[in-house]
């Protein structure tokens, strides 16, 4: 679905909310700042989904989908696992993630370890939640790791939140992640700061492994090294930018690449699936 046939449709009822047709495989449709739904095959997986602050700046996932995500009906059922890049508020809300977690015993849950004490701070989360967990504990500089659970493989890098080296940035767990499902690769990237210095040393990583498609805050547009990083480095097919405020920058569409804007917008991963 093109913005135009979305706005259109949005315009048709200032009070509805988009209606998600159903996702077909190999397509990641975009549900707002940085929580995007990615299916493949019969695998379902959400990025960054539940979150309570936008700072007047970013979009909320619109009511009823943000219900209905919570509930896990309509497109939202069966869900394989969600990943959260990291523990910032316009990112991840631990009182809905625990409740999410309590209502749908088969969901895993990949995470900073930040993200899961932030979860625990609300009361010991009991064993049956704890156990479909999978706390992430990386430094800066450490090596990449994967983990290969219920056919999925994810491999995970700590690049720094963008602002860094300031401490309050630094100190963030910002995550990198690589997510394999059968043929589909897909990459998001969080609040990543789009620094040389971060990308090149993993460039076995990169290149370990293409990615269909990637998701990068769209800072990463206005920089020439970051378009660099995305083009060059990562080994990326393509690229479609998240965390666009409400009023898209101007510089932002001068840049003519592509990014997410309306929830409800899709883009085709660049595998071929025929």
């Amino acid at each position: 679905m093109t913005r135009l046939s979305i706005f259109l449709v949005l315009c048709c009822s200032a009070a509805a909310a988009p209606v998600l047709a159903h996702p077909a495989a190999g397509e990641a449709t975009y549900l707002a700042n940085e929580a995007v739904m990615v299916v493949s095959g019969d695998h379902k997986l959400l990025f960054d989904p539940f979150y309570g602050e936008t700072f007047d700046l970013y979009r909320q996932v619109p009511e009823p989908l943000r219900s209905d995500m919570l509930a896990g009906k309509g497109v939202f059922d069966g869900v394989d696992a969600i990943v959260v890049s990291h523990a910032h508020a316009d990112h991840f809300a631990a009182d809905l993630m625990r409740a999410y977690m309590a209502a749908h015993p088969e969901v895993r849950l990949f995470a900073p370890v930040q993200a899961v004490a932030m979860m625990n701070a609300l009361g010991d989360i009991p064993d049956s939640i704890r156990d479909r967990i999978t706390g992430i504990d990386l430094e800066y500089g450490d090596a990449p790791i994967r983990i290969d659970e219920g056919g999925l493989t994810l491999e995970v890098v700590r690049i720094p939140h963008a602002g860094w080296p300031a401490e309050e940035r630094a100190v963030v767990q910002n995550y990198v992640f690589r997510v394999s499902v059968g043929e589909d690769t897909v990459m998001h990237m969080g609040d990543a700061d789009p620094r040389m210095r971060h990308f090149q040393p993993y460039e076995d990583h990169w290149n370990a492994r293409r990615t269909d498609l990637a998701m990068p805050p769209y800072w990463f547009y206005f920089d020439q090294t970051g378009r660099r990083i995305l083009d060059d480095v990562i080994n990326s097919e393509k690229s479609v930018g998240v965390h666009v405020p409400i009023d898209v920058p101007t510089a932002l569409i001068r840049t003519g690449r592509d990014f997410f804007e309306t929830p409800g917008e899709t883009r085709k991963l660049a595998h071929d699936h025929e």
